[in-house]
């Protein structure tokens, strides 16, 4: 129901951009977001953005990601920018809709330094 693409190997310093679509049997959603999660350790929330077009980030990648949404509301991205090595990690995008969460199935950012 979210498909996640865009992900793959990028020097420090380049740019990649995910992108999540989101199946037309999901209503209602409330905020759609990008997660990462690094070999061993726990989910993160890296951005978010609500229906009514409000963001949120996390402190670390403020100022070089930029989370948003399509025209139709039924796409997310997230712009990457000035990547570093410690961005390496599988990243999920997220939909909260009627009252539970969707995921989709992850894809692989890899930064080299």
């Amino acid at each position: 129901q979210l498909q996640a693409s865009g992900g793959g190997l990028v020097q420090a310093g380049g740019s990649l951009r995910l992108s999540c679509a989101v199946s037309g049997s999901i209503i209602r959603i409330m905020s759609m977001a990008w997660y990462l999660q690094r070999p061993g350790k726990q989910r993160e929330l890296v951005a978010v953005i609500t229906s009514g077009g409000n963001t949120n980030y996390e402190d670390s990648v403020k100022g070089r990601f930029t989370i948003s949404r399509g025209n139709a509301n039924n796409t997310v991205y997230l712009q990457m920018s000035s990547l570093k090595p410690e961005d390496t990690a599988v990243y999920y995008c997220n939909a909260w809709a009627a009252g539970r969460a969707y995921w989709g199935q992850g894809t692989q950012v890899t930064v080299s330094s």
